[in-house]
């Protein structure tokens, strides 16, 4: 199987890996403070779909600093590896690994989404959190963890999403372009700032090209089936999950 690490990285892998270079230290406790608390039960959410499936074997992808993995750990009896490009969040990821007693059970590795070093259909379940927006193609990349994945295993997905109510749309319009930034800054200083300032206009800016249909096409393209999804906190948080079709 081995570890050949990221390779061909694309301007989009490059950008994501800048962009959380400086974040891993404090970016478990910031993430759920600027969220509200609401990414901890999107989390929850995306693990129980997964672990529907009673994995051996899972592959997390865009792990970060392994919250995901740690997660479906203490939900499952199964192995999980973790990949990411970002080397600074797995290093935190490992440390958590290791202060949760789970180094056992979880490995961590450098990889990229749209090139897994791994065998077809090598694993029970896939996870994958806030990715897609990071690629240069997403429906490839959906593909591609397709792929690894065996028939019948089960895959599930977290991200942030538009709530369609006008209103909380609004809200959340103000909030990620004002209070977003602003807080970030004050709780995480310039780089969680940066984010801040980001992450608004990146969020709709992908569901302009990749709306809610065109991604379950992609996941339908890739074998797929039985899709669904959950709106959480208003529409703030997507999770979707299905499973791979028998060949």
């Amino acid at each position: 199987m081995g570890d050949p690490g990221p390779s061909r990285a694309s301007p989009e892998n490059a950008f994501a890996a800048d962009l959380f270079e400086a974040l891993p230290a404090r970016y478990d406790r910031l993430a759920e403070r600027l969220s509200f608390h609401q990414n901890r039960k999107w989390r929850a959410e995306l693990v129980r779909h997964a672990a529907r499936f009673q994995p051996q074997t899972i592959l997390d992808v865009a792990t970060g600093t392994a919250g995901v993995a740690i997660a479906l750990a203490q939900s499952t009896d199964a192995h999980i590896i973790g990949v990411d490009i970002s080397e600074p969040m797995l290093e935190r990821g490992r440390e958590r690994v290791r202060n949760a007693g789970l180094d056992n059970r979880i490995r961590l590795q450098a990889a990229r989404a749209e090139e897994l070093p791994f065998p077809d259909g090598y694993f029970d379940a896939v996870t994958f959190t806030y990715l897609l927006r990071y690629v240069a193609d997403p429906a490839s990349t959906i593909a591609e963890l397709a792929r690894v994945l065996r028939s019948g295993g089960g895959m599930a997905s977290l991200d942030f999403y538009l709530p369609p109510n006008p209103a909380w749309r609004a809200a959340w319009r103000a909030y990620t372009r004002l209070l977003l930034p602003v807080g970030g800054y004050v709780l995480g200083g310039r780089a969680w700032a940066g984010v801040g300032r980001f992450l608004g206009p990146n969020i709709e800016e992908f569901y302009r090209r990749w709306p809610l249909d065109r991604i379950f096409e992609a996941w339908r393209t890739a074998g797929m089936v039985d899709d669904d999804h959950h709106l959480m906190s208003f529409g703030g948080g997507l999770v979707m999950w299905g499973r791979k079709h028998h060949a």
